[in-house]
């Protein structure tokens, strides 16, 4: 049932004059506003803190980072092939309907289905069905083996079939219903969304009556509303600006390392980057370390793989290529005119642009001719993601987090040929990504990705920068735990009054 009173349209209109008393609104600065609130459409920070706390997802993670049960409260591998799913009772959508294995099922469905068109499919498609048994039993069917799958199914939010088929997708992202902690309340197109809190929630409930998500592109702005009370929670901080809340009693600085890596990304199907010298090139140049201690000082690693030592498929002994802008320029010196073909440099507002301004400008120095393109983060995702290589920017900023801690969640979206992420297309590496996800022995798995991270390291198919650090701040009354996946769920923060 979609709420739209009176009442909460007069809210949502007040909200960024006169917030309410912080123990019924909670405040929440994001960068833009959500490209989609349909859970299995766009997974960008965005759209995911929102959302999340609309769904119920077939399993979870607690603060620690273990998998524990949702909407699945048991599972049971009954072969290699097939994980059967025990759903739990009593959960209801908020319009009132129960929460079946039949809507399971067909969450799952619609995810894997290549004409939904999901840009999440790459790490769902190794599902090939999802049965329903009994009353409150599904069983998910496997293309092979797939170890990896329950850590997949953090993600996987079960929506309500009925409804969905009534009103169909562009109706669904309008109105979403789930059965989270919270419900949508009213989206206020480029201002806000507003979430109302689930009184009827299976679960632990949320402290705050509503909560309302704020697009404000600018971070001085964020920190300037937090500093000022008018909003009790901001995202996407840089060090410079977590400098201006340390003296502040006022506000906090809270930081989780996350399991995300900051990356370059190369479209190496594009003249002149099929070219692996200059690729090389392209990673010489920049200077990781400066970026991590220089630039962001937010307790952020120099990462040499596409993976965390937080991530299964993480291996020792891969060494990042060194620093060195003086061969740097004479690879591209070597290469002559092709190399100074102009390259688009795809980036958004969420991403750090000091990171973004000093990788062009490095490039720059050993004779790239690099150009920044700036877009809001759909026309981002839609241009690195387009059909056509051959269309998709020469050189992309990234931030990349499967929330799943297995690097089948990373590597195979970004580098396997079929994925619409890719820009490889490279025959050894398909068949090890397929190993490493299909394989139930872990060692296979490890030396598959150790292939995987060997030849993006020599062939220099993607450049890893660092691993970073999330940095938020928060009203000091505010409690709550940052952690490495960057859920934002309302019903693990609460509000204490300081003395």
């Amino acid at each position: 049932m979609r709420i739209r009173t009176a009442l909460l349209a007069a809210t949502c209109a007040m909200v960024l004059a006169q917030p309410l008393a912080a123990k019924e609104l909670l405040t929440i600065d994001l960068v833009n506003e959500p490209t989609t609130l349909d859970p299995h459409m766009q997974w960008n920070p965005d759209s995911y803190y929102v959302y999340r706390n609309i769904f119920d997802n077939i399993v979870t993670r607690d603060n620690d980072g273990k998998i524990v049960p949702q909407v699945a409260e048991s599972w049971e591998q009954i072969s290699d092939t097939e994980l059967a799913l025990t759903i739990r009772e009593g959960i209801k959508f908020h319009d009132g309907s129960d929460l079946t294995a039949e809507d399971v099922a067909f969450s799952v469905k619609r995810i894997i289905d290549p004409e939904f068109a999901s840009p999440q499919l790459g790490q769902f498609n190794k599902i090939t069905d999802a049965r329903v048994e009994g009353d409150n039993k599904v069983v998910l069917v496997t293309d092979g083996p797939y170890p990896a799958l329950l850590a997949q199914l953090v993600k996987l939010s079960v929506v309500p079939k009925a409804i969905v088929e009534e009103v169909g997708k562009d109706g669904f992202n309008a109105n979403p219903i789930g059965s989270g902690p919270y419900k949508f309340g009213e989206q206020q197109r480029g201002v806000s969304v507003t979430l109302v809190r689930n009184d009827d929630y299976w679960g632990e409930k949320g402290e705050f009556e509503e909560a309302v998500f704020r697009a404000v592109p600018d971070a001085a702005t964020r920190v300037a509303n937090l500093k000022a009370g008018t909003s009790d929670l901001v995202v996407s901080l840089d060090s410079d600006l977590a400098l201006q809340l340390e003296n502040d009693p006022q506000v906090q600085l809270l930081t989780a390392l996350t399991e995300r890596v900051g990356f370059m990304g190369i479209n190496t199907t594009r003249e002149p980057l099929d070219d692996p010298e200059l690729r090389k090139a392209l990673a010489m140049a920049i200077d990781r370390e400066g970026i991590v201690e220089g630039i962001l000082g937010g307790g952020e690693k120099v990462v040499s793989q596409m993976a965390t030592s937080a991530h299964f498929g993480y291996v020792e002994g891969i060494e990042p290529i060194p620093y060195d802008p003086e061969q740097a320029k004479q690879i591209v010196e070597a290469a002559g005119d092709a190399a100074k073909t102009k390259m688009e440099f795809a980036t958004a507002p969420v991403f750090d642009q000091r990171i973004v301004q000093a990788i062009q400008q490095m490039l720059n120095d050993v004779g790239f001719n690099v150009e920044i393109s700036m877009s809001d983060m759909a026309t981002y995702l839609k241009t690195v993601q387009q059909p056509e290589q051959g269309s998709r920017p020469y050189l992309s900023f990234g931030r990349w987090s499967c929330a799943c801690q297995d690097v089948d969640g990373v590597l195979f979206p970004l580098l396997h040929s079929g994925s619409n992420w890719s820009r490889v297309s490279n025959e050894t590496i398909d068949e090890a990504l397929e190993t490493g996800r299909s394989s139930l022995d872990e060692q296979e798995r490890l030396d598959a990705y150790k292939t995987v991270h060997q030849l993006v390291h020599d062939e220099t198919l993607i450049l890893p920068l660092y691993q970073a650090a999330a940095l938020y701040g928060g009203a000091a009354e505010l409690e709550w735990e940052p952690t490495a996946n960057e859920s934002l769920f309302l019903n693990r923060m609460s509000w204490k009054e300081q003395e």
